[in-house]
């Protein structure tokens, strides 16, 4: 737990906002309005880190952040609840305060946007004639399908009005700094919160062929396939694209990110005396198979070493049980693990809320099957269910942090216990 709370504290929202804008001005004086949106799990934070450094000139502010967490914008500060990780009516509403807010920039006025994950939920407005409950049902069916983020924000960037480079185009001519905490792999602009002021390169053709790759072209709603068409057409615009006009006011820096989170976990490491690597700040794949590949990796680790890893899986839900994708790693991980004493294993959500659940993920170590057999669970029925949030807690593995007001994917980390002082290194149990 030391070594995840490290990683945390290395994306701390307010410190990593208060430092990109002491370091740089966030636009030069122009004498027009400032705004600064908020939007994500961070928002409340990352606006504390811009009242930090910009003190009495913050200007307007308005934030869009998930239920519960309306509590971490500073005070004075408009702050709008959303649902997510389905989009909800409130977001709907919210997302057009925000659209009220930024029609009304016009030249020298700048905008400030803040941008975290969750961002794509949060910030919701259909196109019309487009509504929620059809987002709602493109959202659903792709989660369940296992789609990767990439695919989910191609989709809804064809569907609404503020993705894919909407809200920079609604800016225009006003000038946009965005300071974004990255929850996607590669941290790509186009994909981190759907992209609201990034140029896109997708297009509605790429939109229509994931939900027939994904198999659920049929099952989403007839009004979303004829709106999509009618963009293949040609009669509705498509987003903006890379060198068109209104990017030229426009500007992107991702400040926070896993690579980051994860240096600061093995700094801790560190400091408890292992010898430490990161491996990979991209993981990605079903979170079985990572799991599996891990615990394997695991089980042949020498003593003394901590690797650190980061990224996001997916899981294809199959099963009517509880759990997230951190859960499913861990659980995965148990079987390769099994009979290797000294070695432990974890997976957590940096956000602190690991799929619709209250955990932020489980660790397991060699002895997680025999004390799960003592209790009567099963692991691989667990696993076929989806039911690993069920496993965990009967174990009392569940690792609970709270929402932790950021998000950079999943922190993971494997750690085989140091030799005893005087002894001398073996080769793994086995």
């Amino acid at each position: 737990m030391a070594i995840v709370r490290s990683g945390l504290r290395a994306v701390d929202p307010a410190d990593l906002v208060e430092g990109a804008l002491r370091a740089d001005s966030p636009f030069p004086e122009s004498g027009g309005r400032l705004l600064v949106v908020a939007v994500g799990k961070a928002g409340g934070g990352m606006l504390r880190g811009a009242r930090r450094a910009l003190g009495d000139s913050l200007g307007e502010a308005l934030a869009v952040v998930p239920k519960g967490l309306e509590h971490d914008v500073p005070d004075g500060i408009l702050a709008h609840t959303a649902g997510h990780p389905l989009p909800d009516a409130d977001g709907v509403r919210a997302s057009r305060e925000v659209e009220r807010a930024v029609e009304g920039l016009g030249e020298g006025d700048r905008l400030l946007l803040l941008l975290s994950g969750g961002g794509s939920a949060l910030m919701t407005l259909p196109a019309e004639p487009l509504q929620l409950a059809d987002l709602r049902a493109v959202t659903a069916a792709l989660l369940g399908a296992g789609a990767p983020i990439g695919e989910l924000n191609t989709v809804r960037k064809h569907l609404e009005v503020l993705k894919g480079g909407g809200l920079a185009r609604l800016a225009s001519p006003a000038s946009v700094r965005a300071l974004i905490l990255s929850d996607v792999v590669g941290d790509p602009l186009d994909v981190i919160a759907s992209g609201p002021v990034s140029p896109d390169p997708s297009t509605f053709e790429d939109a229509m062929a994931v939900l027939r790759d994904r198999g659920v072209w049929s099952r989403v709603p007839a009004s979303v396939r004829s709106h999509l068409e009618a963009g293949v057409a040609g009669t509705i615009r498509d987003t903006p694209e890379v060198g068109e006009a209104l990017f030229e006011n426009v500007s992107v820096s991702v400040i926070g990110n896993a690579a980051r989170a994860a240096e600061g976990a093995a700094v801790e490491a560190k400091r408890l005396g292992y010898r430490v690597t990161v491996d990979s700040v991209t993981v990605t794949g079903e979170a079985r198979e990572v799991g599996a590949r891990l615990g394997a990796v695991a089980h042949e680790l020498p003593r003394g070493v901590c690797r650190i890893l980061a990224g996001e899986t997916t899981v294809t839900v199959a099963g009517d049980g509880r759990g997230g994708r951190n859960q499913e790693v861990a659980l995965s991980a148990a079987e390769a693990l099994e009979g290797r004493d000294d070695v432990l294993l974890f997976s957590v959500g940096t956000d602190g809320v690991d799929g619709p659940t209250d955990a932020a993920g489980a660790w397991v170590t060699g002895q997680t099957l025999q004390r799960a057999r003592g209790l009567g669970l099963d692991a691989r029925d667990a696993l076929a269910r989806n039911d690993s949030y069920t496993f965990f807690r009967e174990l009392g593995d569940l690792v609970m942090t709270g929402p932790t007001g950021t998000n950079v994917m999943d922190l993971m980390g494997i750690l085989a216990a140091p030799m005893p002082p005087g002894s001398r290194p073996s080769e793994p149990a086995r």
